[in-house]
C-alpha cells in the first residue's frame, strides 16, 4: 500500500510524474515481496571438480580448492536466470537439498569411478552425512581436515592437499568413528569399521566370491584397490530400482559379523576357485569361529597377498569373465560382477529414455511398479516371437503382435505369478556406429510400445554386441550365450532362486529349415530351461 503524507499531494498533483515514479516502485517492491513469500522451487544438485579455487563453500564459508569435488544447489533466481550454490561434500545441506538416487545427480556420469563408488557411499547414508556434519561444527579443525582429503589428485593444489601431523594426530580418535568416503583410511582402522557396519545391513544380502576381473573395484574395508586377479568377497543387496548393488571387499576385510558368509561352501562361486583358496576360506571361517574375527589384523597384509590367484590367467592379466567352468562333474554358472557404478544413463553416445539404462554390452529397462521378482520365470524373445518387425525398416511404430492371444496369455501367466522377462538381441546398435542413436530408439520405442500395448509390467534386457567373427571376440551375453539369463537371475530378482521345472523360454531361433538362427532354442539349452516356439506356445 502506497502512503503519501497530506502536505505533500499538493506537491504531486502538480508533478503527475512522480506519482507515476512512487506507483511502479511500490509495486515493484509488493512483487518482489510476494517472490519471497512464495514457495521456492526444489533445487537442481550437481557435482563436478571445482575448476579454480575462486568458489566458496556456503556451509562453512572456506575456499574450495581448485580440482576438490564439490557439490552444487541450481536454484531459479527471479530475475530471469540460475543461482549455484557449492559447498564441500562434507558440508553439503542434504536435509534442505534431498539428492534422492546419487546416479540422478547432474555430473556424475563424468567423474571418476573411484569417485562414483565412494560419492555412493557417502551420499546414500544420511547418518554418516549427520555425523560429519556434527564433527564439523564441534571441530573446526577436524573439518578442515576432511576438506583436505577431498581434493582431487590430478587438480588439487599441494598445499590443500598435504596433512598437518598434529592436526591428525589430535583428532584421530573423532575421524575414526566415521570413514570419510573420500578419505583413504590405513588398514588399522579396518576392524572397527568392520564392526560398525553391522547396523543396518539388510538381512537379504547375499555373499559371493571370485577373482577380480580387473584392478579397478576398491575395498569397501580399507579402501585400497583390490588387484587384478585377487580373491575378493562381495556383498549383493536388492536396490529398490530392480537391480542388485554389490560391495567388494578383501577377503582379509570383509565383515563377516554383517553378511551371511558363513558356511563358506554356500558362497555364492564358491565352487569355482581354486581348490587351495577353498581351503583357505575354511580357515578363515575356523579362525573366526575361535576369535570372533575374520582375520588377525597383523597378518593382513600377507592374507591379501595369498590371496592373489597364482595361476597363468592373473599373471597374464585374463580375468575369468562369462565362461563355464567345471567343478568334478557339476556345470558350474558364471559368475557376474555387477555394481551401481557400472550403470550408464547412454550406450555408446546414444541417449537412452529415463526408465532405461545401459550395463557394458546390454541395454535394460528399469523396474517399474508392478513388476515384482519371482522363482517363476517366463522368459521371451521379441522380433519374431512377440512381435513381427523387419531388419530393414526402422521406427518405434513399425511392428505388430505376432500372435492375437499375446496380450491374454501374458496377462495370465501374470497373474498366476510370473515375472515376464524379454532377451532381444539387436547388433545394430553397436554396428551403426553413424545411426547408432535411430537404432535404439527404434528398438526401445518398439518394447516400450509394446508394454503399453499388452498392459503387464516386462523386464527387458537388450544385447547389443556383435556376434564372434574375424577379430571380433564373441559377445557373452549376446545370445545363444546366456550372460543376459544369469545377470537377470543373479542381480535382478531379489536374491530369488529360480524354479528351473516352473521356468521356461519362447522364441522362433530353433534352427529349423526356415528359421534364420537356432540362437534361442541354444540359449534355453545353456540354462537348462524348457523351450518352446511361438506357434506351439501362442497357437497359430
Amino acid at each position: 500500500m502506497l502512503v503519501v503524507p497530506f502536505s505533500s499531494l499538493s506537491l504531486l498533483a502538480r508533478n503527475p510524474s512522480r506519482i507515476r515514479f512512487l506507483l511502479a516502485a511500490s509495486a515493484a517492491r509488493v512483487a518482489c515481496l510476494a517472490m519471497s513469500a512464495s514457495p521456492q522451487p526444489a533445487a537442481t544438485v550437481s557435482v563436478e571438480y571445482a575448476k579454480s579455487g575462486r568458489s566458496t563453500c556456503k556451509g562453512c564459508s572456506g575456499a574450495i580448492a581448485s580440482g576438490a569435488l564439490r557439490l552444487g544447489a541450481t536454484t531459479p533466481d527471479p530475475r530471469g536466470y540460475d543461482a549455484t550454490k557449492w559447498y564441500h561434500v562434507a558440508c553439503f545441506p542434504s536435509a534442505s537439498h534431498p539428492l534422492g538416487p546419487v546416479e540422478s545427480i547432474n555430473g556424475f556420469d563424468s567423474i571418476k569411478e573411484d569417485d562414483r563408488e565412494e560419492l555412493l557411499h557417502e551420499l546414500e547414508k544420511d547418518h554418516d552425512r549427520e555425523k560429519l556434519q556434527e564433527l564439523k561444527e564441534n571441530d573446526d579443525n577436524a573439518a578442515d581436515h576432511l576438506k583436505k582429503e577431498m581434493v582431487h589428485g590430478l587438480g588439487g593444489s599441494k598445499e590443500v592437499s598435504e596433512k598437518n601431523p598434529e592436526e591428525v594426530k589430535n583428532h584421530n580418535s573423532k575421524i575414526d568413528k566415521t570413514v570419510n568416503p573420500l578419505d583413504k583410511p590405513s588398514p588399522k582402522k579396518v576392524k572397527a569399521h568392520m564392526s560398525s557396519t553391522a547396523k543396518g545391513v539388510s538381512e537379504k544380502a547375499s555373499v559371493l566370491v571370485e577373482y577380480a576381473k580387473s584392478g579397478r573395484s576398491t575395498c569397501k574395508g580399507c579402501n585400497e584397490n583390490i588387484a587384478k586377479g585377487a580373491l575378493r568377497l562381495g556383498a549383493s543387496a536388492h536396490d529398490p530400482r530392480g537391480y542388485d548393488s554389490t560391495k567388494w571387499y578383501h577377503v582379509a576385510c570383509f565383515p563377516a559379523s554383517s553378511y551371511p558368509v558363513f558356511p563358506v561352501e554356500n558362497l555364492q562361486g564358491f565352487d569355482s576357485i581354486k581348490n587351495d583358496d577353498r581351503e583357505k576360506l575354511r580357515e578363515l571361517e575356523e579362525n573366526y569361529k575361535s576369535d570372533g574375527n575374520a582375520a588377525d589384523r597383523s597378518s593382513e597384509p600377507n592374507l591379501k597377498e595369498e590371496m592373489v590367484d597364482s595361476t597363468g590367467i592373473s599373471k597374464e592379466g585374463a580375468a575369468k569373465n562369462l565362461e563355464e567352468l567345471s567343478a568334478g562333474n557339476n556345470r558350474i554358472h558364471p559368475v557376474i560382477s555387477f555394481s551401481v557404478s557400472d550403470i550408464n544413463k547412454d550406450y555408446k553416445g546414444a541417449t537412452l529414455p529415463t526408465q532405461w539404462k545401459a550395463f557394458k554390452t546390454v541395454i535394460f529397462r528399469e523396474q517399474e511398479d508392478g513388476l515384482h521378482a519371482s522363482a517363476k520365470i517366463a522368459a521371451f524373445d521379441f522380433d519374431g516371437c512377440l512381435a513381427k518387425t523387419s531388419v530393414r525398416i526402422i521406427g518405434a511404430d513399425k511392428w505388430s503382435l505376432q500372435h492375437k492371444s499375446i496380450p491374454e496369455k501374458l496377462k495370465s501367466l501374470y497373474n498366476d505369478g510370473y515375472k515376464l522377462v524379454i532377451f532381444t538381441n539387436e547388433s545394430n546398435i553397436d554396428r551403426w556406429k553413424n545411426k547408432r542413436q535411430e537404432a535404439v530408439d527404434s528398438k526401445v520405442g518398439r518394447l516400450d510400445n509394446f508394454i503399453g500395448c499388452v498392459k503387464v509390467p516386462i523386464q527387458v534386457f537388450i544385447a547389443c554386441g556383435l556376434g564372434k567373427g574375424k577379430g571380433t571376440p564373441d559377445d557373452p551375453y549376446r545370445k545363444p550365450n546366456p550372460g543376459m539369463w544369469w545377470l537377470m537371475a543373479q542381480h535382478f530378482n531379489s536374491g530369488i532362486e529360480i524354479d528351473m521345472d516352473k521356468s521356461f523360454y519362447v522364441g522362433d531361433a530353433a534352427g529349423r529349415d526356415n528359421d534364420h538362427s537356432d540362437a534361442d532354442i541354444e540359449f534355453a539349452k545353456a540354462i537348462g530351461l524348457k523351450f518352446h516356439v511361438p506357434e506351439e506356445y501362442f497357437g497359430p
